[in-house]
């Protein structure tokens, strides 16, 4: 049985889906607590923000392909939702631009059969910065474009919304490609969205919702073998064995003294690369290195995705005149530093693909650790240790899938979405504790 007094539900990890899901939680009249030393700041800070799931297909991804399409759906109304939650002025929807040069567009009425973006309003720019004008995949080079067109294929053989590009084609959509661009691939119904703004909103939302905020490092589960607390066989900072029933709380540097520990009905282990420390999940870090540019103008008007040369970048830009470009994938633990190395070949490939980048003013440049598993599809679900549930391991989707997640732990689903938990589930791996 639950501890006497324990708070329902704790959320460990404050980034875009456990905030996600504590919101979902909230909305919905269940007690909530998140747990987090800084909410915000992770790998949701530094992301880009793309909801792609067709452009980021690849071809032994087609699970993870199901879910990105199922929560592109949802993006529509979780932001109308969210933003007003959060309080936001005007409304947070979607807007489609009508070229390079023209305004920005309401959607029509309804959503794609094959999963895009449906319709909730066109004041994107006010709120979330949420945009559906698609993605551009271009190709630099002639093995690149051969790539290309073997993707293509492949996609068209799913049945996937995608328009082949010649390089003057690409250039008609994007003025600012280069000319030694070759070709494309356009996908009309991915899209975008800031996920700062989101997790801002987020974060605005569960204060207005009196929801809880811990900030605190989650330094281990609490167990309970036959009623008593703490129990089981130590592992560092991991404890096994017995019913979870809370989480250990370590304070801050410098930080507010939190309670020693938190009692739950359930904990959500939602803390991204950093889950391992507490449960034993098949999940690691895996850094990219990220850089913002800003401009008076916007360069671009949809993401474009390039290979130059076999090396992958993407451009995302914001209404703001920024252009977020990224990012390197390294398999370098937890090390989060900004390299030189790693800019110099941001910024080659995207100059190869967009000259006028070099001319754009530094905003930022960071670094993030996706977390990734073995097969790259997260681990959402009931861990097979009561107590325990799992949302972690979106690698690089975590921004697109936040809604998906936080409806598959609230079991929010409908029609076909039922079977999505399968895919996901964390008992395609051992047991987890």
């Amino acid at each position: 049985m639950p501890a006497k007094g324990a708070h329902v539900d704790v959320i460990v990890g404050g980034g875009i889906v456990g905030l996600s899901i504590a919101w979902r939680l909230a909305r919905s009249g269940r007690p909530v607590t998140v747990v987090d030393p800084a909410p915000a700041s992770g790998a949701s800070y530094a992301a880009a923000g793309m909801l792609a799931p067709v452009s980021e297909v690849t071809y032994t991804e087609t699970p993870l392909l199901r879910l990105g399409m199922a929560s592109l759906r949802r993006w529509p109304s979780f932001a109308a939702e969210l933003a007003e939650d959060a309080g936001l002025t005007g409304n947070a929807g979607l807007t489609r631009n009508s070229g390079p040069t023209g305004d920005a567009e309401p959607t029509g009425d309804a959503g794609s059969p094959h999963g895009g973006l449906g319709a909730i309003g066109d004041g994107a720019r006010l709120g979330l910065d949420l945009r559906a004008d698609g993605t551009l995949d271009v190709a630099f080079g002639a093995d690149d474009l051969a790539t290309l067109d073997e993707l293509a294929t492949y996609m068209e053989k799913l049945g996937l919304p995608v328009e082949r590009l010649t390089g003057r084609e690409c250039r008609r959509l994007e003025p600012m490609l280069a000319p030694s661009v070759r070709g494309g691939l356009l996908a009309p119904e991915d899209a975008w969205v800031d996920p700062r703004r989101v997790t801002a909103a987020l974060l605005a939302a569960l204060d207005r919702l009196h929801v809880p905020l811990v900030r605190a490092r989650a330094a281990g589960l609490l167990r309970d073998r036959d009623g008593s607390v703490a129990g089981g066989s130590v592992a560092g900072d991991r404890v096994v064995g017995g019913r979870v029933v809370g989480v250990r709380l370590e304070p801050p540097p410098g930080g507010p003294e939190p309670p020693s520990e938190i009692r739950a009905e359930r904990v959500v282990l939602a803390a991204g690369a950093w889950s391992g420390e507490l449960a034993e999940v098949p999940v690691r870090p895996i850094k990219g290195q990220i850089m913002r540019l800003r401009s008076p103008q916007p360069l671009l008007s949809r993401c474009v995705r390039g290979t130059v040369h076999g090396s992958y970048v993407y451009l995302v830009p914001r209404g703001d005149g920024e252009l977020v470009v990224g990012a390197t994938q390294e398999e370098l633990g937890f090390d989060t530093r900004v390299t030189a190395g790693g800019l110099y070949e941001l910024l080659r490939d995207a100059r190869e693909l967009v000259p006028g980048v070099t001319e754009l003013e530094v905003a930022d440049v960071v670094a993030g650790l996706r977390p990734g598993t073995p097969d790259n599809v997260p681990i959402i679900g009931p861990s097979g240790t009561p107590g325990l549930d799992l949302a972690t391991g979106h690698y690089r989707g975590g921004v697109l899938l936040a809604p998906l997640t936080a409806a598959l732990m609230v079991g929010d689903l409908g029609g076909e979405e039922g079977e999505l938990a399968a895919l996901c589930s964390p008992g395609r791996f051992q047991e987890i504790s």
